[in-house]
């Protein structure tokens, strides 16, 4: 086998040997790099690591304790709420409700997160736990994937980490392989998911029928996505070394044969959704993100732990296609596996995030950095991640559910270079969680990044991956207990120890990538990269690489207008656009006509224009819309760590253009504020709080502001109304001029209103602050006297004695009201796109008055720039609408063969050829992950 370009460290060496050279992450074989990043920088102390390291615990504590004592057994807690979340007894959130099999799902998969953490003793309790409670033999649909690398992966990673300490003689002396016994009930379980003639697996399966069966309420999909196929076989690999059945092991395999053999030759590339029955590709967009994700990261990691060469060819071969046409350094943008020159989408969405880790264990370092600090400066300007985010860095989807993708990006990036800034970067990520998600009762994940608002929810996800990437960040090797280098982390971050390479090799491992393609050894990596090839010795190599990208998200031109000036500077006249279209001009038409039937760069441009006449289409439907606003509770005991996500008004006074209004709410007399107030001296310099219902929204706001209110708040009176089965409404007008409404009007569900109401009951006095978005709780809370971890972020002082109150004999925690009164945002339920990756929650406009009808909801992104940049010689941003006018204008006056006489075909006709693409990016548009 020859090495590729002299980048080896050394020669080829045997097959069996290989899982050791690449061990867990290149990172491993790159540790010789660190004193070539750190030679120029600025080291930090290790006391400020052993600090930041015990800060992360301290959170880890903060979120499992409260999961602990609030919601076990149940499978998550919701932390608003203080109480556990349990399926069937929550309004359902759809597809994200599948990985919630009432297995106690949290405590699961945290547990080898707490030997990472050297948590020891309570790993050990927790171990007995699971083995004496959890049950999964339970009559509910979970999701094969979510059960797959959540629970198997989660008891694989515990038994893998309760059989070392028991090596070690001093924990877990008594365990016999009971977690193993568990997981293979579970595997079995999960078997008959696979009983389709490709191999590949149903999404879901009824853990206690399985499929098929009229009690199984299962079994008759047919799509299922990449990922959820091909992220199988880590775990049932592990499972069949550890117990010697190989049925788990062929299973997966299968599917993963199955998915090679159907990738678009061409490209080399995969869709996002297949039809599980004949093969064929649903959704035929592609990219890095959900639905194809971890597809890719099981091909490369499947050949570290089990040293089967197909394994790396096939990843070797994707990723040279996702190089090829994915990556746009450093953007990664979806494209069609069939025409993989023409992007599919203009946004990205933040699962994404794992790639720059992926690219580190493939040791690709350059571009790994280029997309972390893309993505680093979109975290500096939102605080979070936000779900989905466009080229030009507008949020697209608003929700953050605390994903750990970057998490982990950031500590691969900083094992492989050393470079503390990345530790930096982490250190940024402890500071937002404390300081934006945490809460008395755990840590919420946001609804919506702009506005800094909560939702009930805490994955768990965040206790398995995100404190273990953060704590091994800062960690150094003796503050671990044992070798993390012997294991390799999965999709979940769950550990599986190296050595199973050479255990129980009953598998043929025949190599079934040759059957499908001819691939040329030359091209593929062997052994570790040579440090000193991939990392030149100059200590600000990667520093040289982040620089350009520091202003990307604040002054970014949009890509599309970049490559129109590059065809114009060419010579060659800049493709329609679908804002510059006009059904009414000959020239417009002809060139529809050319699209499709001259050439593939016309086909391109028609495809192009189509997908922006789509998102035209929709983004004229939005952009009467306005964005959600906050309502923070402020007083004591919340002080501002309660943000309640809040619909705006289309008349009054415009959060968005004026300052923050703050102050203390007062019931409305009348409670629906239809007529003259009969209380003005309780409202007055005050918010009002008015219930919906009787009368116009406009006719409230002037009853209140009459009265002196500084502000109202609108509280349905649909009871048990809540943000997690309906969409947030926007309070339109009375069809007349309410331009002598001056207070600021805000809407709340019936749920989320209630906490106010209950605080109110509770504390008497509330004071609350209406935005556009949540505020920092330093400015909030300026020359007040408050515990000084809550301006701080500082978790550690928590415990310490607050200031007394009056309040305090009532409520002894001073952080937490009753459950009835914490019933916070939850996610929107409305597409099965929001509940896979959670999207913004949509806005619907409407008259206060009962059964009115609404506004079409369509899903909220920030609107589209209006003044069009691109990017000229001097690296400057100009206008090039202009340019491009006076273009047209030349060639109009310069050409006299143009004929305005010509009978004009309509629209219609030229656009019917068309009809199968529309259908197909409308598709798109729907984003089912």
């Amino acid at each position: 086998m020859s090495e590729a370009g002299g980048r080896g460290c050394g020669s080829p060496v045997p097959q069996r040997a290989r899982w050791s050279l690449v061990a867990a992450t290149a990172a491993f074989c790159l540790v010789s790099a660190t004193s070539v990043w750190t030679a120029g920088a600025e080291p930090m102390s290790r006391e400020e690591k052993q600090k930041l390291g015990n800060q992360v615990l301290e959170m880890f504590d903060h979120a499992y304790g409260n999961y602990m004592e609030h919601a076990y057994p149940a499978d998550e807690l919701m932390p608003l709420t203080c109480r556990g979340r349990v399926r069937g007894q929550e309004p359902s959130r759809g597809d994200v409700d599948d990985a919630l099999g009432k297995f106690s799902l949290t405590l699961i998969d945290s547990l080898d997160t707490l030997v990472v953490l050297n948590k020891t003793k309570e790993f050990e309790d927790a171990v007995r736990k699971v083995l004496r409670d959890v049950n999964l033999d339970n009559d509910v649909v979970v999701s094969v994937f979510e059960t797959n690398i959540r629970v198997l992966g989660g008891l694989l990673g515990g038994h893998s980490l309760a059989i070392m300490l028991k090596e070690k003689g001093e924990y877990m002396q008594w365990y016999n392989d009971e977690l193993l016994q568990v997981a293979k009930q579970l595997g079995y379980k999960l078997l008959p998911a696979f009983n389709t003639t490709s191999g590949l697996p149903y999404p879901r399966i009824n853990l206690k029928f399985g499929i098929r069966k009229p009690e199984a309420r299962t079994g008759t999909e047919t799509d299922t996505c990449t990922a959820c196929a091909g992220t199988l076989i880590l775990e049932f690999a592990a499972l069949s070394r550890f117990t010697g059945a190989t049925i788990f092991e062929e299973y997966a395999r299968k599917a993963l044969d199955f998915l090679w053999e159907k990738r678009q030759r061409s490209s080399n590339l995969v869709g996002v959704t297949i039809n599980i029955h004949t093969g064929d590709w649903v959704r035929k967009d592609s990219g890095v993100g959900a639905g194809i994700d971890s597809y890719y990261e099981y091909l490369l990691k499947a050949y570290v732990l089990l040293g089967d060469d197909s394994f790396l060819e096939r990843f070797n071969t994707h990723y040279d296609a996702i190089m090829r046409y994915i990556s746009q350094p450093p953007l990664l943008l979806d494209v069609h596996i069939h025409k993989p020159m023409l992007n599919a989408r203009t946004w990205m969405d933040a699962l994404l995030a794992f790639f720059p880790g992926l690219q580190v264990l493939k040791g690709d370092i350059r571009p790994a950095i280029e997309t972390h600090e893309m993505l680093y400066q979109v975290i500096k300007k939102h605080n979070f991640l936000p779900e989905a985010f466009t080229t030009d860095f507008r949020v697209h989807w608003a929700q953050h559910p605390l994903r750990p993708e970057f998490a982990e990006s950031t500590y691969f990036l900083y094992k492989a270079t050393g470079d503390p800034y990345y530790l930096e970067v982490g250190k940024t990520l402890i500071e937002n969680l404390n300081k934006y998600a945490r809460v008395p009762c755990g840590f919420a994940a946001m609804k919506d990044v702009r506005t800094g608002s909560h939702e009930d929810r805490m994955d768990s996800f965040f206790l398995a991956e995100m404190f273990k990437y953060l704590y091994l960040l800062f960690a150094d090797k003796e503050d671990i207990i044992f070798d993390i280098e012997d294991y390799i982390f999965t999709t979940e971050a769950h550990l599986l120890p190296l050595w199973l390479s050479t255990t129980n090799q009953s598998i043929s491992k025949k190599n079934t990538t040759s059957e499908y393609t001819e691939l040329d050894d030359s091209n593929f990596d062997w052994t570790c990269p040579n440090t000193q090839i991939l990392f030149p010795n100059d200590p600000l190599y990667a520093q040289s690489i982040r620089e350009p990208l520091k202003n990307v998200v604040d002054k970014s031109c949009p890509r599309g207008i970049i490559r129109v000036e590059e065809s114009f500077r060419s010579g060659a006249k800049p493709p329609l656009r679908a804002r510059d279209f006009m059904a009414t001009n000959p020239e417009h038409l002809e060139i529809l006509k050319k699209m499709g039937a001259a050439s593939s760069i016309d086909a391109e441009d028609g495809l192009r224009f189509m997908q922006e006449m789509i998102e035209l289409s929709s983004q004229q439907q939005k952009e009467q819309q306005l964005p959600p606003r906050a309502v923070q509770i402020v007083s004591h005991p919340f002080f501002g760590r309660v943000v309640l996500t809040a619909g705006p008004a289309q008349f009054g006074l415009d959060l968005s253009k004026h300052k923050e209004t703050r102050g203390f709410v007062a019931s409305s007399k009348p409670y629906n504020g239809c007529s003259e107030l009969t209380n003005p001296e309780a409202v007055m310099g005050k918010i009002a709080l008015i219930q919906r219902g009787q009368c116009m929204f406009a006719e409230k706001a002037r009853n209140i502001q009459n009265a002196g209110a500084i502000g109202g708040i609108v509280i349905d009176d649909n009871e048990g109304s809540s943000s997690d089965t309906a969409p947030l409404f926007q309070m339109a007008g009375d069809g007349k001029d309410t331009d002598d409404i001056k207070i600021p009007m805000l809407f709340l569900f019936s749920k989320e209103g209630s906490i106010i109401l209950d605080a109110i009951r509770e504390y008497e006095e509330v004071e609350v602050l209406l935005s556009d978005k949540a505020k920092d709780r330093a400015a909030i809370l300026k020359g007040k006297m408050i515990p000084s971890y809550i301006i701080n972020s500082n978790p550690e002082m928590e415990n310490e004695e607050q200031p007394s109150s009056e309040n305090d004999s009532q409520n002894q925690s001073g952080e937490q009201i009753s459950s009835s009164s914490q019933e916070v945002d939850l996610v929107d339920q409305e597409s099965s796109e929001e509940n896979s990756l959670n999207s913004h929650p949509e806005l619907l406009s409407l008259a206060d008055v009962d059964n009115a009808a609404s506004i079409s909801p369509s899903e909220q992104t920030s609107n589209p720039t209006e003044n069009h940049e691109t990017t000229n010689l001097n690296g400057e941003c100009t206008d090039l609408d202009n340019q491009l006018q006076e273009q047209s204008e030349t060639e109009e006056d310069s050409n006299p063969n143009v004929s305005w006489g010509k009978k004009v075909q309509p629209i219609d006709s030229i656009l019917a050829d068309w009809n199968e693409d529309i259908e197909a990016f409308e598709m798109m548009e729907k984003d089912e992950l």
